[in-house]
């Protein structure tokens, strides 16, 4: 598998936000995002080859590391829901899209063969048989299109993949999931609603939206409409906490 970055920090999103976790980031993805906050995973991939051995020998050191948690360093991290204890036995495996690589299906295997919690974050866009305890799968609306003036290849891929809904229908059907949605002005709402349209066994207690940003100051105002909305609507609002706790870097 091409690997981007593994790193231990705080899980920002979601239902475990707060929980510290080992990150394994895979490089490369089969969609282009115009708002892509990790391009080196994407748009221009990055990393190094590693085999399961490898990536399972780093995350075992990075949990067995001598080092200070971020939960001391970061007070209001600490302070989150899913704060967990000293023993991280929490791993994301996320990317680009992790889907891409079949050695995801013996990696998981593994992982879970020796207790970790495995939360896989993906497009929904593929499927392949993985062991996960929490899919945490991230629909991508138009808002997520490259324009065409710029980059027309890719706005075309885009467009024909970002969308494959009988992936999400097994992939909620096997796991427990969350979907989170990214929302960049108040008419994404309404394109959220027509896509959740087709999926009507899905409860809203599954459903997250998250403002679009990467600065704390953008988030701090979509969020001052967008949390609202989701209250309305049952929706689980979902800030990116990792932006205000550690700004927009590499390893967090």
């Amino acid at each position: 598998m091409r690997i981007a970055e593994i790193f231990r920090s705080i899980q920002g999103e979601g239902r475990l936000t707060g929980t510290e976790s080992i990150f394994v980031r895979t490089s490369g993805c089969n969609l282009r995002c115009r708002y892509c906050d990790t391009p080196y995973a994407s748009w221009t991939p990055e990393g190094e080859d590693l085999s399961v051995t490898e990536i399972l020998d780093r995350i075992d050191q990075l949990r067995r590391a001598d080092q200070p948690s971020r939960l001391a360093l970061f007070p209001a991290a600490a302070g989150s829901p899913g704060a967990a204890s000293d023993d991280v036995r929490h791993v994301v495996l996320t990317g680009g899209e992790p889907m891409l690589f079949a050695d995801l299906v013996p990696l998981t295997a593994r992982l879970h063969a020796t207790g970790w919690h495995i939360t896989i974050e993906t497009s929904g866009t593929l499927y392949l048989p993985v062991a996960c305890d929490l899919m945490s799968i991230s629909p991508k609306l138009s808002n997520s299109t490259p324009p065409l003036e710029s980059d027309p290849q890719w706005n075309w891929r885009h467009t024909l993949h970002r969308h494959a809904p009988e992936v999400i229908h097994r992939l909620t059907a096997q796991y427990d999931c969350q979907l989170k949605f990214v929302v960049d002005r108040p008419e994404d709402c309404r394109e959220v609603e027509a896509y959740l349209a087709a999926f009507a066994d899905i409860p809203a207690s599954r459903i997250m939206l998250m403002p679009q940003g990467a600065d704390a100051e953008t988030l701090a105002a979509k969020s001052a409409w967008l949390a609202p909305y989701c209250a309305e609507r049952d929706f689980h609002f979902c800030p990116r906490r990792q932006i205000e706790w550690f700004g927009a870097a590499r390893g967090t």
